[in-house]
């Protein structure tokens, strides 16, 4: 049996019970580090990478057109809490059927309440003015700027449909390559409108990706045991 064979089956054999604890105390420590770092940002750092956060957010604002203000509402579209919500359900749902599983549903639920128990957090107990210019989407809470939920959501469209597919299909994973663009123009348009700080949208897709990657060893690994040890049966039995 190979190294990675080994790792698999420690994963696999891993009990329920196991896997929820292990799942939380990830989540914990993940949701512990960003409202640290944004204490950071919202006292120690506010007079150093805070002005740098605003002059950037200002040089960005200087190159508005009417063109790329069009071009940042789509590019948001997805980080849209419904939106992205949906898609990844979706997307789930699909896969949940086609395999006859039902851990895709139980990964992105996972995915999506872990992404908005740390968001709630950070807002919550991190409050940091948004940009100090003119903020192109109406209604935003003014100290709601950390950290960035259209990114995370962006991240989780993302990553979720990333993950399964490489779980549950052959696809090279180069393809991956394409969805990113999903939180690239996401996050690019999140600053354009001057609707969050440059670290604010960085934080989100630095604790989605491992929140997201977490989950998906832990929830997604157990199918790839299942496949795994469904190919390794028949050669058991002729031994």
């Amino acid at each position: 049996m190979t190294q990675g064979s080994r790792v698999q089956v420690r994963a696999g054999s891993r009990s329920w019970p196991e896997t929820a604890g292990r799942l939380l105390l990830a989540w914990v420590a993940i949701a512990a580090a960003v409202v640290a770092w944004g204490w950071l940002l919202t006292t120690q750092l506010e007079g150093s990478v805070g002005e740098v956060d605003d002059d950037l957010a200002r040089a960005i604002a200087d190159e508005r057109t009417a063109g790329l203000t069009d071009a940042a509402e789509v590019g948001a579209t997805l980080g849209i809490t419904l939106v992205g919500g949906v898609t990844v359900a979706v997307v789930a749902v699909v896969f949940a059927l086609w395999k006859r599983t039902w851990l895709p549903v139980l990964f992105v639920g996972l995915v999506e309440a872990g992404l908005g128990g740390i968001y709630w957090l950070g807002t919550t107990l991190d409050e940091r003015d948004r940009p100090p210019v003119k903020i192109l989407e109406k209604g935003l809470v003014p100290d709601h700027s950390f950290p960035s939920g259209h990114t995370a959501t962006a991240m989780a469209v993302f990553l979720c449909v990333a993950f399964l597919v490489w779980t549950y299909t052959q696809v090279s994973r180069g393809w991956a390559l394409l969805l990113a663009v999903v939180p690239l123009a996401c996050l690019a348009s999140r600053l354009y409108q001057g609707a969050h700080h440059l670290t604010d949208v960085v934080t989100s897709v630095v604790y989605a990706a491992v929140w997201i990657t977490v989950a998906a060893r832990l929830v997604l690994g157990r199918s790839q045991m299942d496949t795994h040890r469904a190919e390794e049966a028949p050669a058991s039995v002729s031994a």
